[in-house]
């Protein structure tokens, strides 16, 4: 199910993507990010964003379209409140969106979200509403799932589809991703000396077997040699004679 849902994110924008190519005024661009923001099965926005199409919003008095879809790809419905007045106002389906944009954000901190801090950052009155808003618009639709606790006044996460990644947290990404490479590069060349410590190291164990193994063949033969030297053997009387085989 998480494939067909990274499936269909891709239709879509690369369908909002070819719309936008196609458009050349700001009243048309501003419209089709408010297609966008209001469609119900579209949660990532980073990639609009970067659409040369809509750069064309800026300067314009739709320039706040352009700052409401770097909202919705990077902010919740307690930045756009705080900043309501710079921004478009917002239609039902694009205030639902941003609700559960904002619910996507709190489980990438926490797994357990109690429902007093989700109350106050969905801008819910009380609980019946805030359990309604959470499988109606969030489980059923598969951006979560998890359990709700009415006795301990929480929600528990089990899963959330992530959220698009703001620039400095693609750096930081990176130079995590940059470390662990250079860690990896570092252990595997310490395995690899390792394994050629116990390569070499086993081919002298094998010698000094060998060496040894010849060694106790050798002894072997010299007391069969020894002992056919005492030996002697007499017929009838006749002077014995021994066989000396040791040279």
């Amino acid at each position: 199910m998480a494939m067909d849902a990274e499936r269909r994110q891709a239709e879509l924008i690369e369908q909002f993507s070819a719309q936008a190519a196609a458009l050349s005024s700001a009243p048309q661009l501003a419209a089709l990010v408010l297609e966008a923001t209001s469609h119900p099965a579209l949660f990532a926005f980073s990639e609009l964003l970067t659409l040369p199409a809509l750069s064309k919003l800026t300067g314009t008095q739709y320039a706040s379209s352009l700052d409401l879809l770097r909202l919705f790809a990077y902010g919740t419905l307690k930045d756009y409140k705080s900043n309501s007045s710079a921004l478009p106002a917002l239609l039902p389906d694009q205030a639902r969106k941003l609700k559960q944009l904002s619910v996507l954000t709190l489980a990438e901190s926490t797994k357990v979200l109690p429902y007093d801090q989700l109350m106050q950052e969905l801008d819910v009155s009380n609980v019946r509403e805030l359990e309604d808003f959470l499988i109606n618009e969030c489980m059923y639709s598969g951006i979560v799932r998890g359990k709700l606790d009415q006795l301990r006044r929480c929600f528990e996460v089990q899963f959330a589809a992530g959220r698009d990644l703001t620039p400095d947290q693609l750096t930081n990404m990176i130079e995590t991703l940059s470390d662990w490479l250079g860690t990896s590069d570092n252990l595997l060349h310490h395995i690899q000396e390792k394994i050629k410590w116990a390569d070499t190291t086993s081919e002298l164990n094998k010698k000094h077997q060998k060496e040894f193994e010849d060694r106790v063949e050798e002894a072997k033969k010299s007391v069969k040699l020894n002992n056919v030297s005492r030996q002697t053997m007499t017929y009838g009387g006749m002077t014995t004679f021994s066989l000396n085989l040791e040279e």
